[in-house]
């Protein structure tokens, strides 16, 4: 079987990356500052939208 590459994270993984809460993923993402796709009741966050919002918030 194939490996599927990953196209896309969900909050616990970009939490966790960061180390920040999840909350905090969700409070970014409410105030459009991290883009993401709601399927369902996830948010789903692009690795372009993830990489876009970590070049945003470069010091």
């Amino acid at each position: 079987m194939k490996e599927i590459d990953k196209d896309f994270y969900l909050v616990e993984e970009i939490a966790s990356k960061l180390r920040i809460s999840k909350m905090t993923v969700y409070r970014y993402i409410e105030a459009g500052k991290l883009k993401a796709n709601k399927l369902g009741k996830e948010f789903r966050i692009s690795t372009e939208d993830f990489a876009d919002f970590l070049e945003k918030t470069k010091v």
